[in-house]
């Protein structure tokens, strides 16, 4: 069959609209397509729509209608999203390469101005402010001064590319974070355009990418949506497929409803917990039953934000009646018309009475779901709030250990209060919580009730509330809970993520110092979706992800090991002790507070003029010409070196011979101990470099803000100073010992030894080696540093994508081995054979050689997925593959 025998129409918004009817394919001879999950409907269309018989073939549509449980050889399918979404930390990177290209294509004759995304992409600046100051009206005027002036040579980049390139538009900086931006208004739930090709409307689901991990966050009003790498949307932004596996999808069937005192913040961590536990890495969750119906969307998107903190591609909720409601709420009633027509009349309109089919059945009662925090350094650590105190002092207890003493540290320094356990952040921030009135709201009761009872925050604590988008001011505001949160600290900061990306700005010098010298465990509080080791503040060792309200309480409380049930927060005005449960908001009045306030114009007005920006984004002057003028001095924007030989085609793969390892990791090592996107010190080699460069240390800003130069970025990789790497042992950092010289020395300045001796690196790790955010630079510098492969027990989805992307191999042991069991202590060479007649796959050979010449031999697999990533490593990576076909 050809594509037009699969198309249909229908009247949408006015015009005769050209769709491909999921339905119809039962009609065409193609079963079991009424029992697919709704997120293999939603593949299924895309498949049909972009039918060629070449890249997409009637076999491909017909494996996704007949979709069972392919853990073991499944099919692989193209993916053609919609659009991309990005933020400006990996926005910034994909830019400079596309302005890079757009070089590389000046210097070979080619037009500069033929390198345009194919798709929509929008780019929203929200990953760059920090928490420079906070507890007064005025601090987000001073952050985004702050801010600007960092960044102003990122953002002219920016700015260009919005003007220079086709189909490319910049949210400009103090608007919101990207995801709580495209939940409230850049998703329409069906994309309409016309297509000048064919001469006609078409309609489909809205699809995208996204360079962000909490792309996800939109599956919570059915849009279908991941994170992947920076490079990986390069490709699909100049017009190429996502190549996947076909997922398998496990259903969670969501039973009761959360009680009076519990609200999405909880019922994700826990559901984040439980996930962890039955293991969904990887893989589509699609939630259902009537406990998914009773969630508005806003608990819908919360949960479906943290799905890379449970592990999965995506966690999806199904377009229902409350979907319809949310488009129509926040001011996008046609869309929200269309969107109802449109997926009743192709079966992706779920009506609680479907009977899908699901590769497995994951049940999860929310009536469960009690207040929880998860902590210290991972999202999946619940601790249930009645067991907060004995949990956190096993914690305290064994950090004091640690130190050489057997009970945690008596306050010290000039701030007299402070210890170990002590909270010293406490931030209201994050698109997970932020884009949820309810969360939002119930914060503001507590911390109006707080108000009353007389109690304060100490300026010991320091507090920030940094709202997902402008909209909750709106309404905090109406609502009169705007000034009891600026009562306790909690002015806004900022629209932007800052703590939750690392961004908390610095600590008072007195309390830093406290830490410092008496090494305590200090806490955070954030309503966060990440809490890594060193990525919300290099000083504070202990971070809590909890709800708004939770957090409010923690600041009040000073201290993270409290029994809340036996333990006031504080005295009262009236000198009596007083009790969370004294202040805790009941929901049904946070509810009545929604109802009486939550007004479509809010939506309206914040969103009129969104990619207008400030007076001072207005002035901001940016480079002529449809090439970008790169500035040899710059420290922020350098052209990359990974196009310079772009043209000299596919070659086989050769075995790797006599590696050296670069690093030995442990289990869970997150693209933030890879990548940092935090602080830079003085005394790393990127601090070196900038020093060089003429940059003062209170100019580095971060390694996040630093993704368009190459030259630092390559020196951030494996320098988060918490990263534990057995070859440099007991110390933590960005160390390694390099062989067989035996000394020690930073991991880039190792690399740059091994590299003058034309010696290829490996990096051994355990399980889940690349959790955490999409960070493409934590692949890129990988393949800067000159490692070959990663030998691993287990991959995160996206990083693994990633290396694979950068040409760099990733690798797995045989089940139950690992570099520990086989007895590698990283002194030896490494080779790696079989390259040479690699297919996805693929199990090869290694071997490891100590210097007595004692030899182990293992298995690997590799963990290449399709033919098309056989020829990215060919090729040097995706992006010489994709420039190269744009050549032609």
């Amino acid at each position: 069959m050809e594509k037009k025998d699969w198309m249909s129409h229908m009247r949408l918004g006015g015009e005769e609209t050209a769709i491909f009817n999921v339905r119809t394919l039962e009609e065409k001879g193609v079963a079991g397509v009424d029992r697919l999950p709704f997120c293999m409907k939603i593949l299924a269309e895309n498949l049909m729509r972009k039918l060629d018989g070449r890249v997409v073939t009637q076999a491909d549509i017909e494996g996704v209608a007949s979709w069972g449980d392919f853990a073991e050889n499944a099919p692989e399918i193209p993916f053609y999203p919609a659009r991309v979404l990005m933020q400006d930390f990996t926005g910034v990177p994909a830019v400079v390469d596309m302005a890079a290209m757009r070089s590389a294509f000046g210097r070979i004759g080619k037009d500069p101005a033929l390198i345009n995304p194919a798709v929509p992409v929008d780019l929203v600046i929200d990953h760059s402010v920090a928490v420079d100051y906070h507890g007064s009206g005025d601090a987000m005027e001073k952050n985004m001064a702050c801010e600007r002036e960092r960044n102003a040579e990122r953002y002219q980049l920016l700015k260009w590319a919005g003007e220079r390139f086709e189909n490319f538009r910049i949210v400009p900086t103090g608007t919101g974070i990207c995801h709580q931006v495209n939940l409230e208004y850049l998703s329409s739930g069906v994309t309409k355009a016309f297509d000048k090709k064919e001469n006609r409307f078409f309609a489909c689901p809205d699809t995208l990418v996204g360079t962000d991990s909490h792309t996800t966050m939109i599956n919570g009003i059915g849009v279908m949506a991941w994170g992947v790498g920076g490079i990986e949307a390069e490709a699909v932004m100049l017009g190429e497929p996502c190549y996947m596996a076909l997922p398998e999808v496990a259903g969670v069937r969501l039973t009761g409803e959360m009680g009076p005192r519990t609200n999405a913040t909880d019922a994700v961590l826990h559901i984040t917990h439980i996930l962890r536990q039955e293991g969904v890495v990887g893989k589509f969750v699609e939630f259902f039953g009537p406990g998914a119906r009773r969630l508005t969307a806003f608990d819908r998107a919360t949960i479906a934000n943290m799905a890379p903190e449970y592990g999965a591609t995506m966690g999806f909720f199904p377009t229902d009646e409350k979907t319809v409601d949310y488009f129509k709420m926040t001011g996008r009633k046609e869309a929200a018309d269309i969107l109802e027509r449109y997926a009743k009349e192709t079966g992706l309109f779920m009506t609680g009475g479907h009977k899908t089919r699901y590769a497995r059945v994951i049940d999860i009662a929310l009536d469960e779901v009690s207040s929880l925090v998860s902590g210290p350094s991972q999202p999946s650590q619940k601790i249930r709030l009645k067991d907060l105190k004995p949990a956190v002092s096993e914690i305290l207890a064994a950090h004091a250990e640690k130190r050489g003493k057997k009970a945690p540290a008596d306050p010290a320094g000039g701030a007299e209060t402070i210890t170990d356990g002590s909270v010293l952040i406490a931030a209201i921030t994050s698109c997970t919580n932020t884009s949820n009135p309810f969360a939002l709201i119930s914060a503001g009761l507590m911390a109006k009730n707080c108000v009353e009872k007389g109690l304060r925050v100490s300026p010991d604590v320091k507090t920030s509330f940094a709202p997902g988008s402008k909209v909750p001011v709106r309404y905090l505001r109406e609502m009169g809970l705007l000034e009891p949160l600026e009562a306790l600290g909690f002015h806004v900061a900022a629209f932007g993520c800052t703590t939750c990306i690392g961004n908390s700005g610095p600590l008072r010098d007195d309390i830093q110092k406290a830490v410092l010298e008496n090494d305590l465990f200090a806490a955070s509080a954030l309503s966060g979706n990440r809490n890594f080791e060193a990525r919300i503040h290099p000083d504070i060792k202990g971070n809590f992800l909890a709800s708004p309200t939770l957090v409010t309480a923690f600041a009040v409380a000073g201290r993270i090991g409290i029994d809340f049930e036996t333990e006031p927060l504080g005295t009262g005005k009236s000198g009596e002790p007083v009790f969370l449960k004294d202040v805790f908001p009941d929901m049904d009045e946070v509810r009545a507070l929604f109802e009486a306030h939550q007004k479509t114009e809010h939506y309206e007005s914040v969103y009129a003029e969104v990619f207008e920006g400030d007076e001072s984004w207005r002035a901001l002057s940016t480079s002529d010409g449809d090439i970008f003028s790169w500035d040899p001095d710059s420290t922020y924007i350098k052209e990359p070196s990974f196009f310079e030989n772009f043209m000299s085609g596919e070659k086989d793969l050769e075995d790797i011979e006599g590696a050296r390892a670069l690093l030995l990791l442990g289990d869970r090592v997150t693209t933030d101990h890879i990548s940092p996107a935090g602080a830079i010190p003085e005394d790393y080699p990127a601090g070196r470099y900038l020093k060089e460069k003429g940059a003062a240390p209170a100019d580095f800003n971060s390694y996040g803000s630093r993704r368009g130069n190459h030259e630092v970025m390559a020196r951030g990789t494996f320098a988060n100073i918490r990263i534990k790497n057995a070859l440099s042992h007991p110390k933590e950092g960005g160390h390694t010992r390099i062989l067989p010289d035996e000394k020690d020395m930073f991991v880039f300045d190792a690399a740059s030894r091994y590299r003058e001796s034309q010696t290829p690196l490996v990096v051994l790790a355990g399980k889940e080696y690349g959790t955490g955010s999409s960070r493409d630079w934590a692949a890129k510098g990988s393949a800067i540093l000159g490692i070959k492969a990663v030998i691993a027990r287990s991959f995160e989805r996206i990083h693994r994508s990633n290396l694979v992307c950068m040409g760099v191999l990733p690798l797995v042991f045989d089940e139950g081995e690992s570099w520990e069991s086989l007895g590698i202590d990283g002194s030896e060479t490494f080779s790696i054979h079989g390259l040479g007649a690699l297919k996805p796959g693929a199990a090869l050979s290694a071997e490891a050689v100590k210097p007595d010449g004692k030899k182990t031999t293992f298995k690997v697999a590799a963990r290449v997925e399709s033919r098309v990533e056989l020829s990215y490593l060919k090729q040097g990576g995706i992006i010489p593959y994709v420039l190269k076909k744009s050549v032609g």
